[in-house]
């Protein structure tokens, strides 16, 4: 038998004692840090570790997240339009509430898009443009396309893996005059956007600055910064400080303070508010929300208590340059 996996929604807040055991947890894990060479090998391979992943995984390791539209509705602007009698759907569920069984890709009706590709790079005629860093097999990229009906949306995704962007590209679901997926090392910055600087409405970021080098993480965030629009914004869910996922490693796989190494090869951060905040607003990004977002989770059949930690945030560029 399965056991049963009961999901807390609501915000936990932990007492005192929970925080100082998973404190407790980290110092230990943290005690012995791998030696500089195996860091840097991590550094230096990090591309092939997550080529590995993908061609292992392929899209099968993570979940479509139609749960991004509950906490982000900017990826879903009601910007749908009705025509000729046609009723737009925002999602699946939506449609499924209404009986409506025959949708086709999440959509109850499918609008056909000429997107004439006019100027000089990919998107450049749409009205609504997404960037989402860190694509992998395409669990947000789709989910925005099927949700969000808007003729004028464009999607661009990037992610450092080719085999990740193999995958988006050769989906079924994969529409290029709509989306553009493409290989990109967020770490370069000589690594070039195919999109000029201030003609983003929305970054997302979803579980991916956790994957680099902490000292490499502000200039990301400030290269992503200067793509939005005036009034842009960047959207990120990741891992917090003493997550589950964090209390689990073992000695050995800690390459420096709360930055880690799987098994796999690929690396994860877990960050603090505070952290998250520094990085957005020296981008010179504005505050909409930063949230700590716990979430107990109950194993049943083992009773094993589990609690999830992750941070959510939205940061505005400001109409108005900052001085």
């Amino acid at each position: 038998l399965v056991p049963l996996i009961f999901h807390n929604r609501d915000n936990v807040e932990w007492s005192e004692e929970q925080e100082a055991s998973a404190r407790s947890k980290v110092q230990e894990n943290s005690s012995q840090l791998l030696p500089p060479d195996k860091q840097e090998e991590y550094e230096v391979n990090a591309k092939r570790y997550w080529d590995d992943f993908y061609k292992i995984h392929e899209n099968g390791f993570f979940k479509d997240r139609h749960w991004l539209f509950t906490e982000f509705p900017e990826l879903a602007p009601h910007r749908n339009s009705r025509q000729n009698g046609d009723s737009l759907h925002e999602n699946k569920e939506e449609c499924k509430q209404e009986g409506l069984g025959s949708c086709e890709n999440g959509h109850c009706s499918v609008e056909t898009r000429a997107e004439s590709q006019e100027g000089d790079f990919p998107g450049a005629a749409a009205s609504y443009r997404v960037l989402e860093v860190g694509c992998g097999a395409g669990n947000t990229v789709f989910p925005i396309l099927q949700t969000n009906n808007d003729p004028g949306l464009f999607v661009y995704c990037c992610d450092f893996s080719t085999a990740a962007v193999d995958l988006v590209q050769s989906n079924a679901e994969y529409d290029s005059s709509r989306c553009f997926a493409f290989v990109h090392d967020l770490c370069n910055d000589q690594s070039p956007f195919p999109m000029p600087e201030e003609s983003l409405d929305v970054v997302v970021l979803i579980f991916v600055l956790s994957a680099i080098l902490p000292d490499k993480m502000q200039c990301a965030v400030s290269r992503l910064s200067r793509l939005l629009k005036p009034g842009g914004v960047m959207l990120l869910r990741d891992y917090g400080r003493y997550d589950l996922a964090q209390l689990r490693f073992k000695r050995g796989q800690c390459l420096s303070d709360n930055f880690y190494v799987r098994g796999d090869g690929t690396r994860v951060y877990f960050f603090t508010q505070d952290e998250l905040d520094h990085l957005f607003t020296t981008a010179g990004l504005e505050k909409i929300q930063n949230l700590v977002d716990r979430r107990l989770q109950v194993n049943r059949g083992k009773q094993v208590t589990m609690y999830r930690v992750w941070i959510q945030c939205k940061y505005r560029r400001p109409l108005t340059p900052q001085h």
